[in-house]
């Protein structure tokens, strides 16, 4: 103890704390290499805020979620009760767990939109293939953790909702049966299913979303990050090896940033304090009844983030078929990079062709979204099916019209709406 005091004393005269502290951690050297020093294209538009706003609702999942453990209990008998000890009687505890729920809705809505982003302005292109499959490695991760917790308030939908999707791995040829009983632990959906649920939501899952968003930034940041252009910075730099078009990311984006941070955190709390329910969409109205293996709803849907692919699940008459195509519309983005053939990364040069396809893409995913949430009615199949059709043609059909579209010339440095540049 004393020779450790000595050595801080010494480290403190020497050069201060953060000199013993670099002695021994290279935090300056972190610093430059992935905030101060590193570079980034200063056209980023609003677009490339997402991926920080990510990061800020992981850390508020993360925090909400540790309170909400110290007081639920992950048994069939008092989860239920646990989940309403927390609202009414724990001290602040209904603002916590509107935080959690919201900011799981939050999470979808964010992560979705900086895929969206990535699809835009080709930032899955090279050199940034292995960026992007990571990316959807973690939307994959962040799919099983969500519906891992979808089951833990112990409600009628939960209940059900996990009912339906754990069933649907009983399609799987040979092996399904034997991996539904090992993913719920029992005959049914029970004790054993919520505490092993539990244990995946708390400790495994979240560990692996950390650690994939390590490698996700570690990953950007050794290729850098793209632009509304397309165009790679690298290629132009000063005589001092800092790119013509770049920018430090702090102090110039982190400022931008924060001011994202800050709107999107008023909006985020006007929903936890006005509108935790969001009219059922972020938290359905059944789950406010305790789980009831002998009534079954009248309507049972998933999460409005899964509802996309439930809606293929629904527009396939064959039960194996449609896990196939659902599982399939999760999978088939991560070949985009190979799937694009077009000679530029931006939607800013591509051509009507591909501009109309990522338009009809678009629609056709946000009317899956809505479509998985009404009842199985033959006009809500029937539609199903048509946007089911646009939504993997926009894949398939990829490398055929990304390849004959025309393009516009992309210019040799990056353009800034106003302004020229040298």
């Amino acid at each position: 103890m004393a020779r450790a005091e000595s050595e801080l004393q010494i480290g403190q005269k020497d050069g201060g704390l953060m000199k013993w502290i670099n002695d021994r951690f290279p935090f300056d050297k972190m610093m430059k290499e992935h905030v101060t020093e590193y570079y980034a294209s200063k056209n980023l538009n609003l677009w490339y805020v997402f991926g920080v706003l990510s990061m800020v609702v992981l850390v508020i999942q993360l925090l909400t979620g540790i309170f909400l453990t110290m007081n639920y209990k992950p048994s069939a008998a008092e989860a239920f009760a646990s989940v309403e000890y927390i609202m009414r009687d724990v001290k602040y505890g209904y603002i916590i767990r509107y935080m959690h729920s919201t900011g799981a809705s939050a999470f979808f809505i964010v992560v979705y939109l900086h895929m969206f982003r990535a699809m835009l302005y080709g930032s899955y292109r090279k050199p940034r293939e292995l960026i992007w499959l990571i990316g959807m490695i973690i939307f994959i991760v962040l799919m099983a953790e969500a519906f891992m917790g979808y089951l833990l308030p112990w409600g009628q939908m939960s209940y059900w909702g996990a009912q339906v999707i754990v069933s649907l791995f009983g399609a799987i040829p040979g092996i399904g049966e034997g991996l539904v009983d090992v993913i719920r632990g029992d005959y049914s959906i029970s004790d054993i299913t919520l505490n092993r649920f539990f244990a995946l939501h708390v400790i495994a899952l979240p560990l692996a979303l950390v650690m994939l968003v390590v490698v996700h930034i570690l990953a950007l940041h050794e290729v850098g990050s793209n632009n509304p252009d397309g165009i790679e910075i690298k290629k132009k730099k000063d005589a001092n090896g800092v790119p013509l078009d770049g920018i430090a990311f702090h102090p110039y984006h982190t400022s931008k940033d924060l001011v994202a941070i800050v709107v999107f955190m008023a909006a985020f709390f006007a929903v936890v304090f006005f509108a935790p329910e969001m009219g059922g969409y972020f938290l359905e109205h059944a789950n406010f009844e305790p789980a009831n293996r002998l009534k079954t709803p009248e309507h049972i849907a998933p999460v409005w983030y899964f509802t996309p692919f439930y809606a293929i699940l629904r527009a396939v008459p064959d039960k194996l078929l449609g896990v196939i195509l659902m599982g399939a519309a999760v999978v088939i983005p991560m070949f985009l990079p190979w799937l694009d053939r077009s000679p530029v990364k931006s939607i800013r040069y591509k051509g009507v062709i591909t501009k109309s396809a990522l338009g009809l893409f678009v629609v056709a995913f946000l009317f899956l979204g809505w479509l998985g949430l009404q009842p199985a009615t033959d006009l809500y199949t029937n539609l199903a099916r048509v946007f089911t059709v646009i939504y993997f043609a926009f894949f398939a059909l990829m490398p055929w019209y990304s390849k004959i579209d025309q393009t516009k010339p992309v210019p040799e440095r990056v353009v800034m709406k106003g302004a020229e540049h040298a």
